[in-house]
């Protein structure tokens, strides 16, 4: 194998953290790879309308956002490749990043894989993903016009997505294990004012059931441990996230929780190697936020190859 590396950076990671990165980094005339193992956008495609990103008064969703950010990375002449990232080997100045499909090198590395939804682990939940369960309102909310369906979650996330599904869906009960809110302020205003959706307190789901399909969900109520059954055709789990860190154990410095450990330009523990958005640690998990950190740990490695090249 050839000691010179075939790219100044390689972005593990399409999300709004790496494209923005890649836009920086392929503007600087460094040689660019954006690997993606799904689809280029990540979270945002997630997203129905985002509201609070600066330059969109009237709003945007995430779908039409992240097209956006790839056409803008594309412009510049960013590469693009759809593989699983399942090992670095980055101890040495060229940084070797290992795919599913084949093996790539780099004289810098930013990692922006994010994260994923963190699941009930229930009856019922392997069982019936797709078929009823889903942890994604924007995804799959059309399949649920005129129906009953059930949010799970307190959080930001629990909220926007139900208050998506509001506009399909006959009805929207959340399930919340306390009994309040962790939204924001405007989403809990907004939900407690919106006719089609409920909420039920102080439980937790025990067991989804059906038939082929999602019928109903077992509930129990933590304060009077009374256990219920509620009629529903959809699930949509929202109970937080974590990061998808798994090959860079051992590797870089991870906290307990397997986030990246990463400075204000985001240098991870290990030279040429960067990270940036919601696998960092201590990321707000704001598209902005993610957008800043692609930004930072862009200029990072520009500044990093700078260095190692006088």
């Amino acid at each position: 194998m050839s000691n010179e590396p075939e790219y100044d950076v390689i972005i593990v990671g399409g999300g709004a953290a790496g494209l923005s990165a890649a836009i920086y980094s392929v503007r600087a005339m460094l040689k660019t790879l954006v690997i993606e193992k799904l689809a280029l956008g990540g979270e945002i495609l997630k997203t129905g309308d985002i509201e609070n990103y600066p330059g969109f008064p009237e709003g945007i969703d995430g779908t039409s956002l992240a097209g956006l950010y790839e056409e803008q990375a594309r412009r510049f002449g960013t590469e693009f490749k759809y593989d699983t990232v399942v090992e670095l080997d980055v101890k040495n100045k060229l940084k070797r990043v290992v795919g599913d499909e084949r093996e790539y090198t780099s004289k810098t590395v930013i990692i922006a894989t994010g994260g994923e939804h963190n699941k009930l682990e229930i009856p019922g939940e392997e069982e019936f993903a797709g078929r009823g369960v889903s942890y994604c309102a924007t995804c799959d909310g059309n399949f649920f016009r005129d129906m009953d369906v059930v949010v799970v979650g307190g959080g930001d996330a629990a909220l926007d997505e139900g208050l998506y599904l509001t506009r399909l869906a006959k009805n929207v009960t959340v399930i919340h294990r306390r009994d309040t809110l962790r939204a924001s302020k405007i989403l809990q205003s907004r939900a407690f004012n919106t006719p089609n959706m409920n909420f039920i307190w102080d439980s937790i789901v025990e067991e989804i059931n059906g038939n082929g399909d999602v019928k109903s969900i077992k509930l129990r109520n933590l304060k009077t441990n009374s256990q219920q059954e509620l009629a529903t055709e959809g699930v949509f789990i929202y109970i937080g996230f974590h990061p998808v860190s798994d090959y860079l154990k051992d590797i870089i410095d991870l906290d307990p929780a397997g986030h990246v450990a990463t400075n204000l330009q985001m240098n991870t523990s290990v030279p040429g190697v960067f990270a940036a958005g919601d696998i960092r640690q201590f990321s707000d998990r704001q598209l902005g936020n993610a957008v800043g950190d692609g930004i930072a740990a862009a200029l990072s490695a520009y500044r990093y190859i700078q260095e190692e090249e006088i």
